[in-house]
Formats: structure tokens, C-alpha cells, sequence
């Protein structure tokens, strides 16, 4: 197998600094032994003005056989010849990707500490492979490197046999990639692609391989366009570890377009004091024994059952107790759960019991992960969405945001939502004063601010809006719980407490 890297450069930005990168030095030639042969790089030019750096990975076919056995295509005994007589010595495939990381190891990490300046510094890079096998054609060649920012994509088909051209092109491409671009980016998405190009590793998938594609896809795997078919073909289509990838993937991207760290978006908070306690009370009553949590939910059911409500939204449906609810009763034909947290929509998963639940019962509920910030046209065409104690978690600039994407953008006919009511926060013995109910909460409103907000939603998108009180009313504080039910214009007005 055979790479080369190559680079301009001026007196003043030598080329050769390509070998501070690599940290290999242009004036000798290395070898480095590896589990399946010997990696060989040298430099077949170095000089100020161009530098070309080259792997050439030498496959041992017995070792290949006798450490693989059974794993992957290399050491699949299809026949007894074919374990020895293939293309792995030859044509690019994940024992190149694997020399790569082990043999430019610093440089893909972005670590240079003789010329600490260098990383990070785009290079005009030109990168050769010249048998690289394409399961898919050059087209998709074009398709996993073109949205990458090269500014040349050249991916040539290798005839079978050049003396019989009737036979037609190999599964084998010449690849050549020009552009300015970071050396350890280029050599990131080659060790991610060459085996997924390949479509075969040659040694077992091990959940460890989830992490090693997300650490180098960092920065653009996640908003590739064929980010589902990369993970796919790197995990080898194994379903339990392609899961779990696409979900981290789709919670690093809804993060970068946040703005925020993953972990702030992935918390699965644990119920807040409200929900966790029971609703105080007169000492001795029936109410006292019931959790708020099952009182504020017994309320948004209600509220759907008089919208009459069979297409449900559940907005930050966290750990699914609302929607394990929801399904209880038959006349909600569809609920949609969706969350940002990947942790959350997986225990809400195992309550569900998702994967061991009836045909019929599984085509009623879908768990999705997704951003309330943004506008999602799956979440169009719904009845009636629950915002349930989710509005408090957001920055308040981050209000706007949500409101168009679900009063404007999905807009079903009846909009529920529930935040704690900071006022009654006196009440709790166990909540220090000056306090919010939870870490999580950015904020919490007084029933004013409440009242103001929801006015301001219902008549900027064309909802009246009714307010009811969840939990025993104080007559000083009111209740724990505020609901507002937020009903399109078109629609009967509930009953309440009109805004």
C-alpha cells in the first residue's frame, strides 16, 4: 500500500516543514513495525519550495491470516488460497488507516513540539493513493471527500486490465486530493474513510471503534451529508454501536449549532424537588400523599383529553413518563417523545420497554432526539405538544427561538406547557431561600411573568391562551405548578382563566 503527502512552500514557509508535522525528518528513511507488516517512510523530495512525504505499509499475508482469523475480509477463509492470495498488500483499506495512526500518530493529533506554531496552520496539501478500493464507484468517492472543502476531488477508475479494455473498470480508484487544508484533518478523514470506502476492516468491531470515530470525526462527521453511511460502513454495520454513534453525532452537532458543550446538553436531569416531593397540603388529606410530578401530569392529560387531542407531541419528554402515560390511554393514536439528551431518551427507552413492545403498540410512539431551538419539520402536523417543565431550562435568549419553532413552525392546534411558579418556592421547607427549584433551571417566573409571556406568545402567532393552577392553591403565593393551555385562534378558547 502506498501514500503520499505533498506540499509548497517559500524560503520563508519552507515546504520541509512538512517533516516537523510528521515528525519524521526528511533526510532519512524510517521503518516502524506494526501487527500485520512494516511501514516504510521517506521522502522522494524535500526541498524549500516542495516537500513530498511517502507511506509505503509492506503486508505480511501469513501474519495477516494468523492474527485475523475470522475478522473481518482479511481473515475471512472464503477459500484456502484466497487468505493468501488478495489485494490487502496492495490497495488502501483500514490496515493503511491503522499505520497512519500509528505511525503519524503526534500529527493527527495537531501536535508539533519542536515547531509548536505549525498545527492548526493550513497547508496547500496534495494527497496520492493510487489503489484504493471503492465500493461505490468514484462517485462516491466525489461524495465523502467533496463536502470536505478540497478543492480538487479526483477519483479515477482503475481498468481490470488495460490490455482488454472490454473488461471494463475495477472496484479500484486513483485518488488525488489538492487543497488547502490542515495536515491533521486530512489525515483524520483518511483514517476514517479508507476503510469505510473499503467497506471491510480486517480486524473485529469493538465498541471502543465508537469512540476512535468520533475523535476523529470531530470538527466534520457530523454535518456530513453521508454521515449515516460513514458510520455504518466504520462500525460494520453492527446496529447496537451505529446507534449509539448516530445519536452522539446528532447531540455534538444540536451543541455546536447551540454553542455549548455536549455535556451541558446530554444532563438527563433527575426530577426537580417539585417532582420528586408531594404537593403540600392540609395535614391528613388524600392530595397530601400525591406527588406533584403526578398531579401537574394529570393535568396536562386532562387538557389534552378536552382538546381532543390524538396526535401528541412531547417536548423534552426526558426519562418518558409522560409519554409511557399518553400510551396508556387508546385515544392518542401517535405520540412523539423528543429530547436533546441522549441519556434521557434511552431510560425513557428501557421504561417504554421499546424493544420488546407489541407491533401495534410500537407504531404509536417514537422516540426522537432533537433541539427545541430549531425549527424540525418532523414535528408538523401534530394535535396538540407538551412543553412540560422545560421552558425554565433554557437562557432566556434562547425563548424566541423555541416559541417560533413550536407555535410557528410545527404549530399544532393546542400547546401545553407547565413551569414551577418561583413564588410558592417559599413554601418549600426543603428549598433554600433565594433559591431555584433545580441547578438546571436558567430561570423561574412569578405568575406575572408568566401571564406576560404567554400573552405576548398567543398573540404574536394567533392563540388564545388559559391559565390553570397545578397543585393546592395558597392564598397568598398560589399554586407550585402554572399551566398555560395555548389553543389556535380558530379553535374554542378552554376553560380557565383567559389571559
Amino acid at each position: 500500500m502506498f501514500l503520499t503527502i505533498s506540499t509548497t512552500g517559500t524560503t520563508e514557509n519552507p515546504a520541509t516543514d512538512l517533516g516537523f508535522l510528521l515528525h519524521k525528518h526528511p533526510g532519512r528513511t524510517q521503518a516502524f513495525s506494526t501487527s500485520h507488516g512494516t511501514a516504510h517512510v521517506f521522502y522522494p523530495e524535500a526541498t524549500a519550495e516542495r516537500c513530498t512525504a511517502a507511506l509505503l505499509l509492506e503486508v505480511d499475508p501469513v501474519a495477516l491470516v494468523r492474527r485475523g482469523q475470522g475478522k473481518g475480509r482479511g481473515g475471512a477463509p472464503d477459500a484456502a488460497l484466497a487468505q493468501y492470495v488478495n489485494d490487502r498488500p496492495y490497495a488502501a483499506s483500514s490496515l493503511l488507516a491503522v499505520a497512519l495512526s500509528s505511525v503519524f500518530r503526534t500529527a493527527l493529533k495537531g501536535q508539533c513540539a519542536l515547531r509548536p506554531e505549525l498545527p492548526g496552520r493550513p497547508l496547500p496539501l496534495r494527497i496520492e493513493i493510487p489503489v484504493l478500493p471503492a465500493r461505490g464507484g468514484p462517485e462516491l468517492v466525489r461524495r465523502l471527500f467533496g463536502p470536505l472543502g478540497w478543492d480538487r476531488v479526483e477519483s479515477t477508475p482503475i481498468a481490470l486490465d488495460e490490455r482488454f479494455p472490454e473488461w471494463g473498470d475495477s472496484r479500484y480508484v486513483r485518488l488525488v486530493l489538492e487543497g488547502g487544508a490542515r495536515l491533521e484533518d486530512a489525515l483524520r478523514q483518511l483514517y476514517v474513510l479508507l476503510p469505510v470506502l473499503d467497506d471491510a476492516k480486517h480486524y473485529w468491531i469493538a465498541p471502543d471503534e465508537v469512540d476512535k470515530l468520533l475523535r476523529a470525526g470531530d470538527g466534520w462527521l457530523a454535518g456530513h451529508p453521508e454521515h449515516a453511511l460513514i458510520t455504518a460502513r466504520y462500525l460494520a454495520r453492527r446496529k447496537e454501536l451505529t446507534r449509539d454513534a448516530m445519536e452522539r453525532l446528532e447531540l455534538a452537532r444540536l451543541a455546536e449549532a447551540d454553542g455549548s458543550e455536549p455535556e451541558e446538553l446530554d444532563n438527563a436531569v433527575a426530577a426537580a424537588p417539585d417532582g420528586a416531593g408531594t404537593a403540600p397540603g392540609a395535614p391528613g388529606t388524600p392530595e397530601r400523599a400525591v406527588p406533584l410530578a403526578v398531579r401537574r401530569r394529570d393535568a396536562i392529560l386532562g387538557a389534552l383529553r378536552e382538546a381532543g387531542a390524538q396526535r401528541v407531541l412531547d417536548l423534552g419528554c426526558g426519562e418518558g413518563h409522560l409519554v409511557q402515560a399518553l400510551l396508556k390511554d387508546p385515544a392518542y393514536t401517535e405520540v412523539l417523545g423528543v429530547d436533546v439528551s441522549v441519556r434521557a431518551l434511552a431510560i425513557a427507552a428501557r421504561r417504554l420497554r421499546l424493544e420488546r413492545m407489541g407491533e401495534r403498540q410500537s407504531s404509536r410512539v417514537r422516540l426522537l432526539q432533537g433541539s427545541l431551538a430549531y425549527t424540525d419539520k418532523r414535528l408538523a402536523g401534530y394535535d396538540a405538544a407538551v412543553l412540560s417543565e422545560v421552558i425554565e431550562h433554557l437562557d432566556l435568549p434562547r425563548l424566541p427561538a423555541l416559541e417560533y419553532a413550536v407555535f410557528a413552525a410545527a404549530r399544532p392546534r393546542t400547546v401545553v406547557v407547565t413551569t414551577p411558579n418561583v413564588e410558592y418556592n417559599v413554601r418549600w421547607e426543603s428549598l433554600p431561600a433565594g433559591h431555584v427549584r433545580h441547578r438546571d433551571h436558567r430561570f423561574e417566573w412569578t405568575r406575572e411573568e408568566f401571564r406576560a409571556w404567554a400573552a405576548r406568545v398567543a398573540g404574536r402567532h394567533g392563540y388564545t391562551v388559559a391559565h390553570v393552577p397545578v397543585g393546592d392553591e395558597d392564598p397568598e403565593v398560589g399554586a407550585p405548578t402554572q399551566m398555560a393551555v395555548f389553543t389556535t385562534a380558530t379553535e374554542t378558547p378552554k376553560e380557565g382563566e383567559a389571559a
